[in-house]
């Protein structure tokens, strides 16, 4: 085995390889607001999501609490990039000057079509091809103040019919790939090596 230095560092940042979803909310006036975060994982029917305390989302969920969570693909890195620097909140909050401005309309401003929801008041995003309603089931500070843990149940998914294996429930994790966060740059999975030994869709070996 090669032996290999590792050195002591303090990234600003930890997106070691996140996936990037698109985080649709109802705003007070029942617009919706459309925020990209890298921050998500699941627990079974549950995900986790990781926002900043200032963030217009937040604000969003703590008053209204339903959501979809769209998970974006790679195509749709520039469309993420659009929204990157925009909020909706109005004032934009002191801390987020310098870098974001304000945008009532992002739906609009990153290329993206919003598509009715069955369950849940805020649209999906009709460009993406796996989409959750959801509701937050609970908000937790953390970080000295600086961002919110929430916690949200899966309430329907939405799956374009190319990423599901026929004839299953099962997304199909040949044909779905995920766009992917990493330390601020942005990537797709590279090819399978293999699969984990609960996998339901590994395909027979011949």
């Amino acid at each position: 085995m090669t032996s290999r230095t590792h050195l002591v560092i303090r990234p600003s940042i930890l997106y070691f390889g996140t996936p990037v979803v698109l985080l649709t909310t109802e705003n007070a006036d029942g617009t919706c607001n459309l925020a990209p975060i890298s921050s998500a994982w699941a627990l079974g029917q549950h995900l986790v999501l990781g926002l900043g305390s200032e963030s217009h989302t937040a604000r969003n969920l703590a008053e209204r609490p339903e959501l979809v969570i769209n998970v974006a693909s790679p195509d749709l890195w520039e469309h993420v990039e659009r929204l990157a620097p925009l909020t909706g909140a109005d004032p934009v909050p002191e801390a987020k000057r310098p870098v974001y401005r304000h945008e009532r309309d992002k739906f609009a401003a990153a290329g993206l079509s919003p598509a009715a929801s069955d369950l849940v008041r805020p649209p999906r995003v009709a460009e993406c091809a796996l989409q959750l309603e959801a509701r937050a089931r609970s908000l937790t500070p953390g970080g000295a103040g600086l961002f919110v843990t929430v916690e949200c149940e899966v309430l329907r998914v939405h799956a374009a019919e190319h990423i599901v294996v026929p004839g299953t429930q099962h997304i199909d994790p040949s044909a779905w790939s995920p766009l992917i966060y990493n330390f601020r740059h942005y990537h797709a999975l590279a090819p399978e090596i293999g699969h984990g030994f609960r996998s339901e869709t590994a395909r027979a070996t011949v």
